[in-house]
């Protein structure tokens, strides 16, 4: 089967405007709001790490103060990690779930779900780093050239990867696997001899998504700076968690309507129909 990605979206359209309010709860709560609290709380830190940026500063010690400040914040970024992830995987089971569960048992079993998707993404995390740092080890056992070199490899290889492994939180919510390894396994197969149009699809929907999000939060920043600068910087922590938001939702349904497109109509389904 060859991936129709108009289909796609399509599909990914019908999902979300026929749960929109459901979605609309879990977007806010678990998407906007994070974010928002997250942005309030850092904005000034992170404001003063670019003002330092654009003074052409020591390369090495403002990444040493970029780590430090990560570093220092490392338990917020896990729980944003953890509220998004549970909302992702509910998301997923309220789109693709023929019971229609309620917003509730969704993320019960988002919550329930939500160690095989980190164990998951864990796993994606360390092959994406030996990945990164094989082009580094061999430009500085080599030479520089045949870094960069072996470093443009890389890059498309992590780019086949990152394709290949992208329906595994769909399989995770809409399948229950609990095993990681095996919804790796199941998101690898799914994408076979659709690869390329998977990332196309993928890539130019956050290139769309990115632009749009730029030019609305630019324009919103223009408009909030005529009342000040704490004006501004509420402003822009709504508008960032609001792209954020609409992103989630967006990226959610295309990914349950990429997974129903190329695992096929379930058991269930086809049971309903000859029934």
């Amino acid at each position: 089967m060859k991936f129709d990605m108009t289909a796609a979206w399509n599909e990914a359209m019908r999902l979300i405007a026929a749960n929109r309010q459901v979605i609309a709860i879990i977007a806010g709560v678990f998407f906007f709001l994070p974010y928002l609290a997250f942005m309030l709380m850092f904005t000034s830190e992170m404001a003063s790490l670019q003002a330092m940026q654009g003074g052409d500063p020591d390369p090495s010690a403002m990444g040493e103060k970029m780590i430090g400040f990560y570093a220092s914040i490392w338990w917020v970024i896990l729980l944003l990690a953890v509220i998004q992830g549970i909302g992702m995987l509910g998301v997923l089971v309220l789109l693709t779930d023929r019971a229609r569960p309620t917003v509730g048992e969704a993320l019960k079993t988002g919550a329930k779900l939500f160690l095989p998707y980190i164990g998951a993404q864990l796993l994606i995390s360390v092959a994406f780093g030996l990945l990164l740092l094989f082009p580094f080890a061999v430009g500085a056992g080599v030479s520089v050239v045949a870094g960069v070199l072996v470093g443009i490899v890389a890059l498309v290889v992590l780019l086949y990867v990152f394709t290949k492994f992208l329906l595994t939180p769909a399989v995770i919510a809409i399948e229950r696997q609990a095993n990681p390894i095996a919804a790796l396994g199941k998101s690898w197969r799914l994408t076979k001899g659709n690869s390329l149009r998977v990332f196309l699809f993928v890539f130019l929907l956050m290139v769309a998504v990115a632009v749009v999000g730029g030019v609305f939060s630019m324009i919103v920043g223009l408009v909030l700076a005529l009342g000040g600068a704490e004006i501004a910087m509420i402003g822009q922590a709504v508008t960032g968690g609001l792209v954020n938001a609409v992103f989630y939702v967006i990226f959610l349904g295309v990914l349950a309507a990429i997974y129903r497109q190329l695992a096929g109509p379930s058991a269930e389904a086809v049971r309903e129909t000859f029934d």
